[in-house]
């Protein structure tokens, strides 16, 4: 098969207008030196988001789903759609500059080990967005449930977890990133598999990048490009379902994917565990100010604003 497109860049979207408007601008405003086409697949938006691309961006690829299928079966369409060497998973709620695109393919040609990369993610005020994972122990999981990482931001979870020590200024071979802006190599998703469709939503990067490590693929964080990422726009318009679907995602990696072994009474007995989080974390949003799906350590400030309130 001819593969005329050096980048595929799918974008899942539900009612995140303004900000969808704001990355397709910035994607054909910054990039440059490749060939690429944008898949953007809206989710039955409600905010005329799929009008908005048919009408400012008519060089984008323009799917309009009838009902809901959620991000992982959103973002597979994209990969079965694409015809480029690569494929970059990139959320709305980001902003490109400085030809990221160009780099990231830079780095993905340069480095042929390379299952996948994942760039510098930035909150909008230029700080460094965690988004690095590490794969822990049910110890240090536990902890992060008790919000350790909150008492003591260089801790035990905040290293172990969040690789809040990791050095951002090197390349480097990493647990896991988010999805926010993945990129895949096309022998990548053809031969080890697309995201894993039994997690419609939340957990999918995590699974994913586990997948990935378990077939001793390699996956990559570079410093080579920077996006800005506003995080959890879609999520935060459902606060308490998203806390919901989280929890389930976590429910699905332990039936799913023997991360703590495969014994039922382990299985069991993290379960339990699972749900006693999801009451912690719904107590704590009750009580809290920050209403937000995802506040995690690196997430934007709780002031910060966004172009969605614009």
């Amino acid at each position: 098969m001819e593969l005329p497109l050096d980048l595929t860049i799918i974008i899942p979207n539900y009612n995140t207008k303004a900000l969808l408007r704001e990355c397709l601008a910035s994607i054909y405003t910054h990039t440059a030196g490749i060939s690429f086409k944008v898949i953007c697949v809206d989710d039955n938006s409600s905010d005329a988001s799929a009008d908005m691309v048919a009408s400012e961006f008519p060089q984008a690829i323009l799917v309009r789903n009838k009902v809901g299928l959620l991000y992982a079966k959103n973002n597979n369409l994209g990969m079965k759609m694409s015809r480029a060497r690569y494929v970059c998973l990139l959320n709305s709620d980001t902003n490109i500059s400085a030809n990221a695109f160009g780099a990231l393919v830079e780095f993905m040609d340069t480095h042929p080990d390379a299952a996948a990369c994942s760039p510098t993610l930035l909150n909008p005020d230029g700080s460094v967005q965690l988004s690095v994972r590490r794969y822990p122990g049910l110890m240090v999981l536990l902890l992060q449930s008790l919000n350790w990482h909150k008492l003591f931001p260089d801790g035990k979870v905040g290293r172990e977890y969040y690789a809040s020590n990791l050095d951002h200024s090197r390349e480097q071979v990493v647990d896991a990133v988010g999805s926010t802006a993945l990129v895949l190599r096309r022998s990548t998703w053809e031969n080890a598999g697309m995201l894993d469709e039994r997690f419609p939503l939340y957990s999918v990067d995590l699974a994913y990048c586990y997948m990935l490590k378990q077939k001793e693929l390699k996956l990559y964080y570079t410093p080579v490009a920077q996006i800005v990422h506003h995080g959890s726009q879609s999520l935060d318009q459902m606060p308490k379902k998203s806390l919901r679907a989280a929890h389930d995602g976590f429910q699905s990696m332990n039936r799913h994917y023997d991360y703590f072994g495969k014994s039922i009474v382990t299985k069991t007995l993290i379960s339990w565990a699972i749900e006693l989080r999801y009451g912690l974390k719904l107590l704590e949003w009750h009580l809290s100010k920050d209403k937000r799906a995802n506040s995690g350590p690196g997430r934007p400030k709780l002031d910060t604003p966004s172009p969605s309130s614009k």
